[in-house]
């Protein structure tokens, strides 16, 4: 089969068409043949070589998320898996591919109105942002800001933080076009990277979701309410100061929260139920999958490009 290897860490052009064997579905397995497969920051650091230390090396298969038909089932797995369309976790990588094993625990059915597309565009972004929000304790009348909204997981925290009652939702972003458009998925106000903006924007916030982190993220304390909560979910522009707890005790007497977020803390039920639940109301029209582009496989260079150079709103999925 035909699939996309880091052949070496760095530039976008590290990344190569392959063959490789077409995986066999292990016991608790199934087999999907890809229809896409979503493009992700997270795979843009470790094709950069950034996370060489959590164990990524050269010779990896990125893509951490896929959606297909199910074609082969392992030992232990309900055969009526077969033929069925749906969402699934690849894991840390393996999505770049024209066919994906995937345990059965990480596979949602898709409904008949939701494309592959679609689905990749939804199904890891939307389940770090709903369960990001509850990491935060999130209440409706609360004020939310998305520091980094452009994104696939910052579009999705926007629509689900405007759902859930938020009393404002405000989003960092570098282009106005974008500011708009993310008006329209339910943004109340539109910053600049730093947090600055209009005279009309929130004085504080009690709820921050942030997907950039960097150098900046200690700055962001200032911008919280007393007992606010700050929930660090990526690292899109690296890790924060060393030092950056220090001004959060500066701020002591606020009683502000930091925290970071990851899905691998949250039960593989609670996923799927999750999943399950957000893909039918994208198909009933009540979230938008935001889809920047479909490249083919092949293209996958050229997507990391884009995503490299911050010019991708939404999300790129890869097609075989």
């Amino acid at each position: 089969m035909k699939a996309i290897e880091i052949k070496a860490f760095g530039a976008p052009e590290g990344l190569a068409v392959v063959d490789l064997p077409a995986p066999l579905p292990a016991a608790g397995e199934v087999l999907i043949s890809v229809a896409a497969a979503g493009v992700g920051g997270v795979d843009t650091l470790i094709r950069s070589g950034a996370l060489a230390s959590y164990g990524f090396t050269e010779g990896f298969v990125p893509g951490g998320e896929v959606a297909g038909t199910v074609t082969a089932v392992g030992d232990g797995v309900d055969g009526a898996w077969i033929g069925r369309r749906v969402w699934g976790s690849s894991g840390a990588g393996g999505g770049y591919a024209e066919q994906v094993a995937a345990s059965v625990e990480r596979v949602v059915p898709l409904p008949a109105d939701l494309s592959a597309v679609d689905a990749v565009a939804l199904g890891s972004a939307g389940s770090v942002a709903h369960f990001a929000l509850a990491h935060a304790h999130f209440a409706p009348g609360e004020t939310v800001l998305v520091r980094g909204g452009s994104g696939s997981l910052g579009l999705m925290t926007v629509q689900l933080a405007a759902r859930g009652g938020a009393s404002a939702v405000a989003v960092t972003t570098s282009s106005a076009e974008w500011g708009e458009r993310l008006r329209a998925l339910g943004a109340t106000h539109v910053l600049d990277r730093s947090g600055n903006g209009g005279a009309d924007a929130p004085a504080g916030y009690d709820v921050i979701i942030d997907i950039v982190a960097g150098a900046d993220l200690p700055t962001f304390f200032d911008r919280l309410h007393r007992n606010g909560r700050l929930i660090a979910v990526g690292v899109v522009g690296g890790q924060p100061p060393a030092d950056f707890g220090t001004k959060l005790m500066a701020s002591f007497q606020r009683s502000l929260t930091f925290a970071t977020f990851s899905l691998d803390t949250v039960d593989e039920a609670a996923l799927r139920a999750e999943r399950s639940e957000q893909f039918a109301a994208a198909g009933r029209g009540e979230l938008e999958a935001v889809v920047h582009e479909v490249l083919p496989l092949d293209q996958a260079v050229e997507a990391h490009r884009k995503m490299d150079a911050g010019e991708v709103f939404g999300r790129i999925a890869l097609v075989p």
